[in-house]
């Protein structure tokens, strides 16, 4: 079973074995929506592997029909004391810390992803996902200018493709992630854990400090990222009023500009 690893949230379950640790979100009530609480136990996550010279593989995955649809919009969070939301503000979610965490980050993708599990899926370095998973870029529906969107999506699959899933919002399946060349690879729905314990062994054979080393050549082409954008949005009148709608499950009514 291997040695568990608390990460201060209920809905985490993290384990230790082989050189791989593995992080199930286990709240199918809320489609694995992420608390606070939750997102700061990814990002710990991340921290545990890149200090543990055991740790080779950190590997992402969900509990039922759904990967993770995002943060938690409805306001039931876990009540953290350790965490002050007022101050560490974004500093709590684990994107940047995906993307730099010198192991190699899977996500293990069975079911639904979006919104934040998507941004998840861009930091991470491989997606081994499901035939039945869907994907989705709702953040626009909510009046956010998600600034890891705006520097990854085009980066992976192209300006064009990225303006179009960004601006409709619509869903997509695995297969057409996977042609637009958004995720790794996609197997069948029954095979995903093989393919992933497959994949690891794979990517544990291969030079760890040179897979470190190429891990973070790749990375720092990459665009920036515009977290004053970030901010400036979270705090507007937009995202205010699309938080509102999402709740009161209504349209939004977007004030004039």
């Amino acid at each position: 079973m291997g040695e568990a690893i608390d990460l201060d949230s209920k809905h985490l379950h993290a384990r230790k074995r082989e050189g791989v640790l593995t992080v199930r979100i286990d709240r199918p009530d809320r489609r694995n929506a992420l608390t606070i609480e939750m997102y700061h136990g990814i990002k710990k996550a991340c921290v545990v592997a890149e200090r543990d010279p055991e740790i080779d593989v950190v590997v992402v995955t969900g509990t039922g029909e759904w990967f993770c649809v995002g943060g938690e919009m409805g306001g039931q969070h876990e009540g953290g004391e350790k965490l002050d939301r007022f101050t560490d503000g974004i500093d709590l979610t684990p994107f940047v810390q995906l993307e730099r965490c010198p192991k190699t980050v899977v996500m293990a993708i069975n079911g639904m992803c979006q919104g934040g599990g998507l941004v998840m899926t861009l930091m991470s370095d491989v997606s081994i996902v499901s035939d039945r998973a869907r994907f989705r870029v709702p953040e626009l529906l909510r009046g956010v200018a998600d600034c890891y969107l705006g520097a990854r999506l085009a980066a992976r699959i192209g300006v064009a493709r990225a303006k179009y899933l960004l601006f409709t919002a619509q869903y997509f399946s695995a297969r057409e992630a996977w042609d637009m060349g958004l995720v790794s690879r996609v197997v069948p729905h029954e095979a995903l854990d093989a393919a992933v314990d497959d994949a690891v062994t794979q990517i544990r054979a291969t030079g760890p400090a040179a897979r470190r080393a190429l891990k973070r050549d790749i990375n720092r082409h990459l665009p920036a990222i515009d977290f004053g954008m970030f901010q400036d949005s979270l705090v507007g009148e937009e995202c205010r009023e699309g938080f509102r709608a999402f709740v009161e499950k209504r349209p939004p009514r977007w004030p004039a500009i």
